[in-house]
């Protein structure tokens, strides 16, 4: 994860809002965009396993190629 810029009190810019993290438990309906469909078959803090029925992917947070359906 690349580390955030200093936001100076002084700056006429809005600092960069917080990235939103999506969750997902298990059994959630997920599409990834390199896999297609799949189920959520386990959930930790920062990663999930998703199977997509021809194999079992292991990926870590932030989800950026997966949404949930």
């Amino acid at each position: 994860m690349p580390a955030r810029r200093r936001h100076l009190a002084s700056s006429p810019f809005q600092p960069d809002p917080e990235p939103v993290i999506e969750r997902f438990e298990n059994g959630d309906l997920v599409s990834h965009d390199s896999y297609g469909v799949g189920r959520v078959v386990g959930a930790e803090a920062h990663a999930v396993t998703v199977d997509f029925g021809d194999r079992t992917v292991r990926i870590v947070s932030p989800f950026a190629k997966m949404t949930a359906l």
